[in-house]
């Protein structure tokens, strides 16, 4: 039988947030938060933003003890923020953990989807390529190229998700210690593909479902040059440590 929303482990659960310059995000992405899943967890993962995100963040924690904040020096790459997430996850008593974006391109009320599937599966992938495309506002070319690439790393490694770079996901902490997360060869959007090739690698369930994803609103995107090289080089090395057995 399907839990309800009250019913799921919320208080078992974490949101990993990486930001850099969110501020015109970061107020209302935590309200929301809170607002929809009060006993939810929420870390930031924040990488010195100079806009005063991290001060946001600060002046919400004084009324809200289950929200978190790490902060690093610089711009250090939207893997290394996730690795820090997990490994701050793993050392506490979270069964659930959520990769987030803050710019509100992923919908908070798709978490609950997520956490619902995350109750019988290891990995939870919100899936822009099934049930149809589902993103909005993205360019024809931005768009073409993003499917191009998710064909291109389902061929080249076989794993059968159709959204292989996604970033909205929930792991099991099954699924999040399974993976050695200091022999990560990604850090930028192929990030995402790695960590789901490793967990189904590994004979561990993903299952994909379906959400729909918004271009950012406000800010500027993360996404900068050299994701296609690393995409090329990078899918065909994974392939290659699977066959070798380095995975």
């Amino acid at each position: 039988m399907e839990k309800s929303v009250n019913q799921l482990p919320w208080n078992k659960s974490l949101i990993i947030i990486p930001t850099y310059n969110e501020i015109m995000n970061i107020e209302r992405m935590i309200d929301t938060i809170f607002e929809k899943y009060p006993e939810v967890s929420l870390l930031i993962i924040e990488d010195g933003s100079p806009d005063g995100t991290a001060d946001i963040v600060k002046k919400k924690m004084e009324k809200n003890s289950n929200l978190h904040i790490i902060e690093r020096k610089g711009k250090l790459g939207l893997g290394t923020a996730y690795i820090t997430g997990f490994k701050w996850a793993l050392e506490r008593e979270y069964d659930f953990v959520f990769e987030m974006d803050c710019d509100f391109s992923h919908d908070p009320d798709s978490v609950k989807d997520l956490l619902a599937a995350a109750q019988e599966n290891d990995l939870v992938i919100g899936s822009r390529y099934i049930d149809g495309i589902r993103i909005i506002n993205w360019p024809f070319r931005r768009l073409l190229l993003s499917y191009c690439a998710s064909i291109y790393t389902r061929f080249m490694t076989g794993i059968p998700v159709q959204d292989t770079t996604g970033g909205f996901k929930c792991f099991t902490r099954k699924a999040l210690s399974s993976l050695n997360l200091d022999g990560i060869i990604s850090n930028g959007y192929i990030f995402q593909l790695e960590l789901n090739y490793k967990v189904w690698a590994k004979g561990l369930s993903v299952k994909e479902v379906p959400i729909i994803f918004y271009e950012r609103r406000d800010g500027q995107s993360k996404m900068g040059g050299g994701i296609i090289f690393e995409a090329f080089f990078n899918v065909i090395n994974l392939r290659l440590r699977k066959i070798f057995g380095i995975l």
